[in-house]
């Protein structure tokens, strides 16, 4: 029975993906931040010959993301969907720098690792596929002053990137992008983002997205952007001036304070700083400063 790794699992456009693929016999290894959650959402799909599993994972942490990763190196899926992410209702650099690199580390970090944990062994093996959950905004700032629309643009420039190689396209992989619009779920508003002045017709099902989304992956396509409106204001966002599709933005910084500066810190050098890198777990020391300066990896 195929298998199929759900991120964000317990909501929304997770959920809906979840539902359509136990419908169509996967089992459902599901991850989420909430271990309670996730057992109820569970308990909703289990039944004879249809195996539901959960990891609770906080995936903006390094942890978190570790224990993930490890999960899907023991057991590499058919299908990995790459759906959970935040977004921020504070402007940049009003918000705190802590949640903006939570959201980074999330929506970008997580992204990247999961990816690169499955995607040589389905290679290998010749079959799978990837879902990398992006965005509209993907196509442009679509919300101003925010990190959202720019990290969801990395992810689609990573997955078309990934997708388009010719190794993985050989090997029988199939690695696509969704750039849904606005969905109906708690989303935005555990954002705290004020979204009740939209029109009803911006909005889509998250039972619509998924089902949209699996039908273009079975087609191969690389890019899956549901419903006949979100294609056009994606053409609109991608061939428009951008000062033009500025003056239609949402603007978070309107009406908000200038952030204090921060203070700089004393001009020493490099002697001696400590940097850990997170995409390899090592640590960078720096010794020394200029043309003196010497690098060692710890860990």
């Amino acid at each position: 029975m195929p298998t199929a790794v759900i991120t964000g699992a317990t909501s929304g456009l997770g959920l809906a993906f979840a539902a359509h693929l136990a419908k169509t016999g996967h089992d459902l290894p599901l991850v989420a931040r909430t271990g309670e959650d996730l057992e109820s959402a569970a308990a909703g799909m289990r039944h004879p010959g249809l195996r539901v599993t959960t990891l609770a994972a906080d995936l903006a942490t390094a942890a978190g993301s570790r224990s993930l990763t490890d999960s899907l190196a023991e057991n590499v899926p058919d299908l990995l969907v790459n759906n959970a992410g935040i977004a921020l209702a504070a402007a940049f650099p009003v918000g705190d720098p802590g949640a903006e690199e939570n959201l980074l580390q999330l929506n970008i970090g997580c992204v990247l690792r999961t990816t690169r944990t499955v995607l040589p062994v389905m290679m290998r093996r010749g079959s799978g596929a990837v879902i990398n959950v992006a965005s509209v905004a993907a196509y442009g700032p679509t919300w101003l002053a925010s990190t959202y629309p720019a990290g969801k643009s990395w992810v689609l420039a990573f997955t078309g990137s990934i997708g388009r190689s010719a190794p993985v396209r050989s090997s029988g992989v199939r690695v696509m992008a969704l750039l849904p619009g606005y969905v109906r779920t708690a989303f935005h508003q555990r954002a705290g983002l004020a979204v009740g002045h939209l029109p009803r017709w911006m909005w889509l099902s998250s039972e619509q997205v998924a089902s949209a989304a699996l039908r273009d992956l079975a087609k191969g396509r690389l890019i899956s952007i549901p419903s006949r409106r979100y294609r056009a204001c994606a053409w609109g966002l991608r061939h428009r001036p951008r000062t033009l599709t500025a003056a239609f933005s949402l603007d978070l910084a309107h009406d908000q304070p200038i952030p204090p500066a921060v203070s700089a810190p004393p001009r020493r050098g490099y002697g001696g700083m400590t940097f850990p890198t997170a995409l390899t777990g090592q640590t960078v020391v720096v010794t020394g400063s200029g043309a003196g300066a010497a690098t060692k990896r710890r860990g």
